[in-house]
Protein backbone atom coordinates (compact mmCIF):
# COMPACT_ATOMS: atom_id res chain seq x y z
CA UNK A 1 0.00 0.00 0.00
CA UNK A 2 3.01 2.42 -0.96
CA UNK A 3 0.04 5.26 -2.82
CA UNK A 4 1.83 8.21 -4.82
CA UNK A 5 2.09 11.54 -2.49
CA UNK A 6 -0.33 12.90 -4.37
CA UNK A 7 -3.04 10.28 -2.25
CA UNK A 8 -1.81 11.20 0.82
CA UNK A 9 -1.86 14.64 -0.03
CA UNK A 10 -5.46 14.26 -0.88
CA UNK A 11 -7.08 12.34 1.53
CA UNK A 12 -4.90 13.58 4.78
CA UNK A 13 -5.64 17.39 3.24
CA UNK A 14 -2.01 18.50 3.31
CA UNK A 15 -1.57 22.01 2.30
CA UNK A 16 1.62 24.30 1.32
CA UNK A 17 4.38 24.44 4.34
CA UNK A 18 6.63 27.79 3.98
CA UNK A 19 9.68 25.28 5.07
CA UNK A 20 8.38 23.26 1.99
CA UNK A 21 6.79 20.26 1.54
CA UNK A 22 3.06 19.70 2.67
CA UNK A 23 1.55 19.82 6.49
CA UNK A 24 -2.06 19.37 8.23
CA UNK A 25 -2.25 20.39 12.06
CA UNK A 26 -3.67 17.37 13.67
CA UNK A 27 -4.13 17.73 17.58
CA UNK A 28 -3.74 20.28 19.99
CA UNK A 29 -3.61 20.10 23.86
CA UNK A 30 -6.54 21.49 25.71
CA UNK A 31 -3.79 22.62 28.35
CA UNK A 32 -1.94 25.35 27.86
CA UNK A 33 1.76 26.29 30.28
CA UNK A 34 2.37 29.76 31.05
CA UNK A 35 5.08 32.19 29.77
CA UNK A 36 6.43 32.25 33.39
CA UNK A 37 6.72 28.07 33.83
CA UNK A 38 8.74 27.83 30.81
CA UNK A 39 12.62 28.26 30.64
CA UNK A 40 12.25 29.84 27.24
CA UNK A 41 10.59 33.01 26.60
CA UNK A 42 7.96 32.63 24.38
CA UNK A 43 6.07 35.92 24.51
CA UNK A 44 2.61 34.28 25.98
CA UNK A 45 1.23 31.29 27.12
CA UNK A 46 1.40 28.07 24.75
CA UNK A 47 -0.51 25.08 24.03
CA UNK A 48 1.29 22.23 25.89
CA UNK A 49 2.00 20.43 22.63
CA UNK A 50 0.86 20.57 19.09
CA UNK A 51 1.10 17.39 16.33
CA UNK A 52 1.20 17.69 12.58
CA UNK A 53 1.10 15.44 9.64
CA UNK A 54 4.09 16.14 7.07
CA UNK A 55 4.75 15.01 3.98
CA UNK A 56 7.94 15.64 1.65
CA UNK A 57 8.31 14.45 -1.72
CA UNK A 58 11.78 13.25 -3.47
CA UNK A 59 12.01 16.25 -5.25
CA UNK A 60 11.32 19.12 -2.59
CA UNK A 61 13.51 19.93 0.51
CA UNK A 62 12.49 21.07 3.98
CA UNK A 63 14.17 24.23 4.41
CA UNK A 64 16.78 25.17 7.41
CA UNK A 65 14.42 26.73 10.33
CA UNK A 66 14.40 26.47 13.93
CA UNK A 67 12.01 26.31 16.19
CA UNK A 68 12.32 27.67 20.75
CA UNK A 69 10.58 24.09 21.62
CA UNK A 70 11.55 20.66 21.12
CA UNK A 71 10.02 18.59 17.77
CA UNK A 72 9.49 14.91 17.82
CA UNK A 73 9.79 13.13 14.63
CA UNK A 74 7.07 9.83 13.72
CA UNK A 75 7.65 7.54 10.33
CA UNK A 76 4.75 6.98 9.16
CA UNK A 77 5.13 5.94 5.23
CA UNK A 78 7.05 5.80 1.86
CA UNK A 79 10.81 5.90 2.02
CA UNK A 80 12.71 6.84 4.28
CA UNK A 81 13.78 10.67 5.59
CA UNK A 82 16.91 12.22 6.60
CA UNK A 83 16.64 15.17 8.90
CA UNK A 84 20.09 16.97 8.99
CA UNK A 85 20.25 19.12 12.12
CA UNK A 86 23.17 21.60 12.89
CA UNK A 87 22.97 21.93 17.31
CA UNK A 88 23.61 24.95 19.15
CA UNK A 89 26.99 23.99 19.53
CA UNK A 90 27.49 23.89 15.59
CA UNK A 91 27.61 20.28 15.35
CA UNK A 92 26.55 18.66 12.47
CA UNK A 93 24.24 15.48 12.15
CA UNK A 94 22.30 13.27 9.59
CA UNK A 95 19.60 11.59 11.12
CA UNK A 96 17.42 8.39 8.62
CA UNK A 97 13.87 8.12 10.29
CA UNK A 98 12.26 4.98 8.59
CA UNK A 99 11.72 1.33 9.49
CA UNK A 100 15.03 -0.04 7.96
CA UNK A 101 16.61 -0.44 11.40
CA UNK A 102 19.29 -2.71 9.96
CA UNK A 103 20.48 0.20 7.73
CA UNK A 104 20.46 2.83 10.84
CA UNK A 105 17.19 4.04 9.95
CA UNK A 106 14.78 4.99 13.49
CA UNK A 107 11.26 5.17 13.69
CA UNK A 108 11.30 8.68 15.49
CA UNK A 109 13.77 11.45 16.44
CA UNK A 110 14.26 14.69 18.77
CA UNK A 111 14.99 17.50 16.73
CA UNK A 112 16.40 19.48 20.10
CA UNK A 113 15.08 22.95 20.56
CA UNK A 114 16.97 26.08 18.95
CA UNK A 115 18.74 23.70 16.62
CA UNK A 116 18.70 24.68 12.75
CA UNK A 117 17.09 21.74 11.02
CA UNK A 118 15.61 20.37 7.47
CA UNK A 119 14.84 17.39 6.21
CA UNK A 120 15.02 15.59 2.98
CA UNK A 121 13.92 12.76 0.80
CA UNK A 122 17.04 10.28 -0.52
CA UNK A 123 15.21 8.17 -2.42
CA UNK A 124 14.26 9.30 -6.54
CA UNK A 125 10.44 9.57 -7.18
CA UNK A 126 9.01 8.53 -3.78
CA UNK A 127 8.45 10.77 -0.82
CA UNK A 128 7.87 10.76 2.99
CA UNK A 129 5.32 10.93 5.40
CA UNK A 130 5.87 12.14 9.25
CA UNK A 131 4.33 13.05 12.24
CA UNK A 132 5.30 16.06 14.40
CA UNK A 133 4.96 16.52 17.95
CA UNK A 134 6.30 20.02 19.08
CA UNK A 135 6.11 21.04 22.83
CA UNK A 136 5.47 23.18 24.40
CA UNK A 137 3.26 23.65 21.44
CA UNK A 138 3.66 25.40 17.77
CA UNK A 139 3.79 28.70 17.57
CA UNK A 140 4.84 30.71 13.76
CA UNK A 141 6.24 33.37 16.03
CA UNK A 142 8.63 30.61 17.54
CA UNK A 143 9.36 29.33 13.74
CA UNK A 144 12.92 31.23 11.95
CA UNK A 145 13.56 30.41 8.37
CA UNK A 146 17.41 30.95 7.26
CA UNK A 147 19.06 32.29 4.43
CA UNK A 148 21.94 31.04 3.10
CA UNK A 149 24.05 34.07 3.68
CA UNK A 150 23.01 33.78 7.31
CA UNK A 151 24.15 30.38 8.13
CA UNK A 152 27.33 30.59 6.21
CA UNK A 153 28.33 33.58 8.08
CA UNK A 154 28.32 31.13 11.62
CA UNK A 155 29.00 27.78 10.28
CA UNK A 156 30.48 27.96 7.19
CA UNK A 157 32.04 24.17 7.74
CA UNK A 158 28.66 22.96 6.83
CA UNK A 159 28.12 24.80 3.22
CA UNK A 160 27.33 22.05 1.22
CA UNK A 161 24.32 20.95 3.35
CA UNK A 162 23.66 25.06 3.59
CA UNK A 163 23.37 25.63 0.04
CA UNK A 164 21.32 22.49 -0.81
CA UNK A 165 18.37 23.30 2.14
CA UNK A 166 18.64 26.94 3.05
CA UNK A 167 16.86 29.30 0.41
CA UNK A 168 18.95 31.84 -1.40
CA UNK A 169 16.41 34.44 -0.04
CA UNK A 170 13.27 33.95 1.85
CA UNK A 171 10.15 33.53 0.35
CA UNK A 172 8.03 36.36 0.53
Amino acid sequence: MNHQPEYWISKLDLASHPEGGYYKSTYQSTEQITDRELSVQYNGNRLLYTSIYFLLKSEDVSHFHRLKSDELWYFHAGSALTIHVIHENGQYEEIKLGLNLENGEVPQYLVPKNSIFGSSVMEQNTFSLVGCMVSPGFAFEDFELFTQNELLEQYSEHEEIIRKLAYETLPV
